[in-house]
């Protein structure tokens, strides 16, 4: 399996940034209350954003990189990752 690194949108409007290795999975742990502490209690969350790497490490390392963005940065981020697979959806 790839090594994601993606970010979630919870119901209180928060922004959750984690990575995994199995992200079908862990959206079903962050779902039930049983992923992150961060999201438990702030659920149902939604997958906004996922880029996929080789290694754990450079997973790790774009996580670590987002959760140093501003709100603002992270919220434009996820516009652009957005915008770039509707365009995919569309060709």
């Amino acid at each position: 399996m790839k090594n994601v690194t993606y970010i979630l949108k919870c119901s209180d409007n928060s922004l959750y940034t984690g990575w995994t290795n199995d992200i079908k999975h862990r959206l079903k742990m962050h779902n039930e209350g049983k992923g992150a502490k961060y999201t438990r209690g702030r659920g149902p969350v939604e997958l906004v954003y996922l880029e996929e790497f080789d290694t754990k490490q450079e997973a790790m390392s774009k996580e670590a990189k987002i959760k140093r963005l501003t709100r603002k940065e992270k919220l434009l981020l996820i516009e652009n990752y957005q915008q770039e697979q509707k365009l995919n959806l569309e060709h």
